[in-house]
């Protein structure tokens, strides 16, 4: 199965739809044949990727096993990437995947069903839920947004001690700076007390940028109309640092003792 790349937080508005779509434009540019599913009922991915948030059969169908994965995915802008479209205001996943056998293994077992991909990026709804066990179970990596705040921060502990409940195999967790703006004190607070409190934490951090809040507008990906601006630059910068981990051992990023 080809490496899983989900981007997954417990709030919204943080950010993590907009990774999902550059860094899965970046995957595809750089040669990658790249899958990305909008498991998200809000479908900012489908909008922005310019597909219709329908999915023929129903999400309901695809997640319960009678629906082949490859009759809905469908192809974008980019030649080496591709879509399976959310379903718009479909938010009984988790009613329907506690119907359905092995219900927390359903998302891992549609993956499967897609080969030749050599990257499979997952936009995911967020909170906490048997649609989260089932990502957190077919992910080699979590990639957490986290606006430079308390609260946020907060946010990132429960991720880490619910990825910590997987019995076996758990993915990686890589929290990363979103909607920085380095003018601001508590932004900088915040960024040094995530430096100290946790072990692996992105060196690239998405700025605060009127670029990025333009992609509904435009509909297609910072780094694909805008990729010599600042916001480009950063989310190129973390791609590079996610390639390397899904390469590598899995990651630590409980908090460091001591502190």
């Amino acid at each position: 199965m080809a490496p899983v790349l989900a981007c997954y937080a417990l709030k919204g508005g943080v950010g993590k739809t907009s990774a999902a779509v550059n860094l899965a434009w970046l995957a595809a540019e750089g040669g990658r044949r790249t899958l990305l599913w909008d498991l998200d009922p809000q479908a900012g991915a489908t909008f922005l990727l310019r597909a219709k948030p329908k999915v023929k059969g129903g999400t309901r169908k695809l997640l319960q096993g009678d629906t082949d994965p490859a009759d809905v995915v469908k192809s974008t802008q980019h030649e080496q990437l591709d879509l399976l479209p959310a379903e718009v205001l479909y938010e009984s996943a988790d009613l329907d995947l506690d119907a359905a056998k092995k219900s927390s293994r359903r998302v891992e077992r549609v993956i499967r069903e897609l080969p030749g991909y050599d990257l499979v990026v997952l936009d995911c709804p967020p909170g906490l839920s048997l649609l989260s066990s089932n990502i957190v179970y077919a992910a080699d990596l979590l990639l957490v947004p986290i606006i430079p705040s308390p609260l946020s921060l907060r946010t990132l502990d429960q991720v880490v001690d619910f990825v910590g409940s997987v019995e076996t195999s758990p993915p990686g967790v890589l929290a990363f700076l979103s909607m920085v703006d380095s003018r601001r004190a508590l932004h900088r607070d915040v960024i040094g007390l995530v430096a100290d409190r946790y072990l692996d934490v992105a060196r690239a951090t998405i700025p605060a940028s009127a670029t990025i809040e333009r992609m509904g507008q435009r509909r297609s990906p910072v780094v694909a109309w805008a990729p010599t601006t600042r916001a480009a630059d950063a989310y190129g910068a973390l791609w590079g640092e996610v390639q390397a981990r899904l390469t590598a051992a899995p990651i630590n990023t409980a908090p460091s003792t001591g502190q």
